[in-house]
């Protein structure tokens, strides 16, 4: 399946410029990630979608294709890939939606902000009813029609008769099963609709190329915030700090930014640059407050950069805003989890970081991320490609050559590629631009001996 025609930077008619693309579906409908933290919905004009359409769209063109977009917050995902909702108002606005829907469905994005669907027109999705949509919805995946309420009862213990009754009722579904024995709504933690809203729907984590980083983000991180009732259930909270530590280039900062891009939720930097000052208590009164403001919009996540600079060994005489800083840590990141903050801290010294900030309880991961080898370049290089147009031949290639190297070197390989391709007067990147880039790409390595000037 080809990736969306639209490459990052992309601009709208409006301004708005695209970030990368979270699905594609059979060259006719995308959605992509603004860069104003929106989600843009584009399909392609005038045969990709189904019936009557409420939503106001607006009109592009693109390398002489027509195509119509919408603009819009919150979820926005495909009907496909929508975990279980978290909440009574999210099933809600999902029931709304499906109400407007007549006859089957084939595929569907769910644009929550205006409760509809965008309904795509395809020969290779099967087609389901409403019952059968809605079911899968409420159930997380489970193959299973909401019509058939005792099967839904049995899937879904915590949730009472009446929540369901009402929800089959918005939506326009018949129940053709009697609902079976009246169950009374549990004041316990449980895993069925509750009316919090203050946890986005997550889907799984992937981070190009990073395989074993990707599934340690999923299982301590994403899988515990998109289910924690059932993780508390078992005494698990809120996640606990982590620390991401390697050589500079490895990729830390952009795995934590693509974490927080997943997430969702507001962040809080903290930096050398952003809190140090000369000033006696100045620099634990700037800390104090950046946890206290991720503390006040939680869920929230506050990014610890170069730890070392301001969270080095304290050592027998020690200055005193040393000392001073490191408590004010040592006060605050258990503080930030028990108030669902995620704290993540990143370095590349990390033997220099005082010990008791590295305790479980504050820090309860220290990761080691290195520079990538083949297999992880090759899956960056093909999410890189994947958002311009191209017909490289040989990424494999590519990669063993820039392994081991800074990620952002095959980020730079890309770019400048797609820089003499446009120069060029090209509609796509090929081989000649992207052996032309590597060429003035070479490792900055200290062997590296390659000079300009003097």
């Amino acid at each position: 399946m080809k990736g969306s025609p639209f490459p990052q930077g992309f601009q709208l008619p409006d301004g708005v410029q695209l970030g990368r693309a979270t699905f594609t579906f059979d060259e006719v409908a995308w959605i992509h990630v603004t860069r104003d933290g929106r989600r843009a919905v584009i399909v392609a004009d005038p045969s990709s979608l189904i019936g009557e359409d409420e939503l106001e769209w607006s009109h592009l063109t693109y390398s002489g294709r027509g195509y119509r977009f919408i603009l819009a917050t919150g979820i926005v995902e495909s009907v496909s890939k929508l975990p279980r909702p978290r909440s009574a108002n999210a099933a809600m606005a999902f029931a709304r939606a499906l109400s407007r829907v007549s006859g089957t469905i084939e595929e569907a994005i769910f644009v929550e902000e205006f409760e509809a669907f965008v309904l795509i027109a395809s020969e290779n999705a099967r087609r389901k009813s409403k019952a059968q949509v809605f079911g899968a919805y409420l159930t997380g995946g489970v193959d299973i029609s909401a019509d058939d309420v005792v099967a839904l009862q049995k899937i879904m213990p915590m949730t009472t008769d009446e929540q369901i009754s009402n929800l089959l009722g918005i939506a326009g579904i018949a129940p053709k099963t009697p609902f079976g024995r009246s169950r009374k709504a549990s004041t316990k933690p449980h895993t069925g609709l509750h009316n919090s809203d203050s946890v986005k729907q997550l889907g799984p984590f992937a981070l190009p190329g990073r395989r074993e980083l990707s599934a340690f983000f999923n299982e301590h991180v994403v899988d515990i915030v998109a289910d924690e009732d059932r993780y508390a259930a078992m005494g698990i909270g809120f996640p606990g700090g982590i620390v991401l530590e390697g050589p500079t280039g490895c990729g830390k900062t952009y795995a934590v930014e693509r974490l927080v891009e997943h997430l969702g939720w507001p962040s809080y930097s903290i930096e050398a640059s952003s809190v140090a000052s000369p000033y006696i208590h100045e620099t634990s009164r700037k800390v104090a407050e950046i946890f206290s403001e991720a503390m006040k919009s939680a869920p929230a996540v506050v990014i610890i950069d170069e730890m070392d600079a301001f969270l080095n060994r304290r050592e027998s005489g020690a200055h005193q805003h040393n000392v001073e800083e490191i408590a004010e840590f040592l006060r605050r990141i258990p503080e930030a989890s028990a108030n669902r903050v995620l704290v993540i801290g990143m370095t590349n010294q990390i033997d220099a970081i005082d010990s008791a900030i590295l305790r479980r309880g504050r820090f309860d991961h220290v990761i080691h991320v290195d520079h990538a080898g083949a297999d992880e370049v090759a899956g960056l290089l093909e999410a890189l490609l994947e958002n311009i147009p191209n017909n490289v031949t040989d990424v494999p290639r590519l990669a063993q050559r820039l392994a081991d190297r800074p990620l952002s070197d095959a980020a730079f390989v890309v770019r400048e590629a797609g820089r003499l391709a446009a120069k060029a007067r090209k509609d796509r990147v090929g081989d000649e631009e992207i052996g032309t880039a590597l060429s003035r790409c070479p490792s900055r390595h200290p062997e590296d001996k390659r000079r300009i000037g003097f």
